[in-house]
């Protein structure tokens, strides 16, 4: 059978049992997708040769821990990992809002409202909508239907204490604690969430 006939899975199964040039085929394999996706997204060729040979860096010490259960679906997976290596790249490359816990001016929702996007921009904002969402979700529910309210409903305090039967300073205390939480979320999670 030749080479070019073989399934990724089948390659990454000959590696794994030892025979390292059918990595080498994989690679080849898919190096020109993989590569022009991370490129179109840095626009830098050197960088983006970093990233693509730190990719395959991933997957290696993925496959020899064992860790790779793809099935059949390899090239999806490895664009998914430069994926988060470029949103990785774009986020050591800002600067993340300094938290100061004894001010309660941090507001995590600020940054997400920035003006331009672009793709850098639009992917990293992508991230962090996801990963407040799921701050959102660990909060206590008193406080995470204030918060719902509040930034996705765009309701006013008042509107809120009256659709949830409490006063304007208690739902003005809810919120609060709900941003105090989020942020000790956000280091618990060692998150970055920069734009």
């Amino acid at each position: 059978m030749r080479v070019q006939q073989i399934s990724d899975s089948e390659l990454i199964a000959l590696y794994l049992s030892g025979k390292e040039q059918h990595l080498e085929t994989l690679i080849n394999r898919h190096k020109q997708r993989i590569f022009t996706y991370i490129l179109s997204r840095i626009q830098d060729y050197d960088l983006a040769e970093d990233i693509f040979q730190d990719t395959f860096i991933k997957i290696i010490n993925t496959f020899k821990r064992g860790k790779y259960n793809e099935e059949g679906k390899f090239l999806p997976w490895a664009l998914r990992i430069s994926h988060n290596l470029v949103i990785d790249h774009f986020r050591k490359n800002k600067r993340m809002p300094k938290m100061d816990n004894s001010s309660d001016s941090f507001d995590i929702f600020d940054v997400l409202s920035d003006g331009k996007i672009n793709v850098e921009n639009q992917m990293i904002k992508d991230q962090i909508e996801t990963d407040v969402r799921k701050l959102v979700d660990e909060l206590p529910e008193e406080q995470r239907e204030v918060l719902i309210m509040r930034h996705y409903a765009d309701m006013s305090f008042k509107e809120i204490a009256e659709q949830t039967g409490v006063s304007i300073n208690t739902a003005l205390g809810r919120m609060r604690y709900a941003l105090i939480n989020m942020r000790k979320l956000i280091e618990k999670y060692n998150l970055s969430l920069t734009q």
